[in-house]
């Protein structure tokens, strides 16, 4: 059955069940579907339906919303749903993947008569249903339009970035690389900071002010893009001196320190090509080269 405001949620870890609720707050008839039905209890409490079947999820409503773990596991669903089935379906994919699994996930729906919509959620699932929140989308542009309101619900932020729908991938895999690797890092002081008998609640006002990268990035990026790497405000092999005394403190308070030594083996890979009068930022130059 058709619905103006109407959804089918496939995928009910945290971020799907988050999505399935924002969307039941705004009053959409939700259809659900899960592996472990257990999943789907207190959303169904709430009033969804859930289908006993991907197929009875998918013929329930034009637009279905993925939210798995990966592209195998979308084929992994929806693989045995008959192709009739899928046929004149938007296929709202956020499941975390690479841009080339993304563009080989659209040419299997479009074989099939739907249509993939590629998207990348940019919070947890706390953010879902937030107005201030964001998401990616790339593919046809006149239906990522047609069905703008239904993705709004979940961000209210939504970027079509381009017909490809391999680019929302792409710039969900960018905000990923700078996540993880920042996190990480947060991850790599506390460790250090609790060597010392530091607690994370007392780092957090210093994190908080290192993480926040604003001005650097609005710096660089107009000089990045200029091909200007001149060493006139900082330099490569300043930087190598002070990743290494990055290391050596993580090495003498006993703390794992893979990470740092990678950061140590990158600067020191650029001063070695000859960069070390150059910027930092000439650092982006060798990570080109494979």
């Amino acid at each position: 059955m058709q619905h103006d405001r109407s959804v089918t949620v496939i995928g009910l870890g945290p971020m799907g069940r988050a999505m399935a609720g924002a969307y039941l707050d705004q009053g959409y008839a939700v259809t659900l579907w899960n592996r472990t039905p257990s999943r789907a209890a207190e959303l169904v409490r709430r009033g969804a339906v859930l289908a006993a079947s991907p197929a009875e999820a998918v013929a329930a409503n034009e637009v279905v919303v993925l939210s798995l773990t990966d592209y195998d596991a979308f084929y992994g669903v929806l693989g045995a749903v008959d192709p009739a089935v899928l046929a004149g379906k938007v296929l709202v994919n956020l499941s975390s993947d690479t841009p080339d699994r993304a563009r080989e996930a659209a040419a299997w729906a479009a074989e099939r008569g739907a249509v993939q919509l590629t998207g990348g959620i940019l919070v947890p699932p706390s953010g879902v249903g937030d107005p201030d929140s964001s998401a990616f989308y790339s593919g046809p542009r006149e239906v990522f339009e047609a069905h703008r309101g239904t993705l709004a619900v979940l961000t209210g932020g939504t970027d079509h970035r381009g017909e490809d729908p391999g680019l929302a991938a792409l710039f969900y895999q960018l905000n990923m690389v700078m996540f993880w690797t920042a996190l990480s890092g947060y991850w790599q002081a506390i460790a250090l900071a609790g060597a010392h008998g530091i607690s994370a609640t007392e780092l957090q006002p210093y994190a908080r002010n290192a993480l926040d990268l604003d001005r650097f990035i609005d710096f660089y990026a107009p000089r990045v893009d200029a091909g200007h790497h001149g060493g006139d405000v900082d330099r490569l092999a300043m930087g190598l001196a002070s990743t290494e005394h990055v290391l050596h403190t993580v090495v003498d308070a006993g703390v794992d320190a893979a990470l740092p030594a990678a950061v140590v083996d990158l600067f020191r890979r650029g001063v070695e090509a000859g960069r070390g009068d150059d910027s930092a930022s000439s650092l982006v130059e060798l990570l080109k080269k494979n």
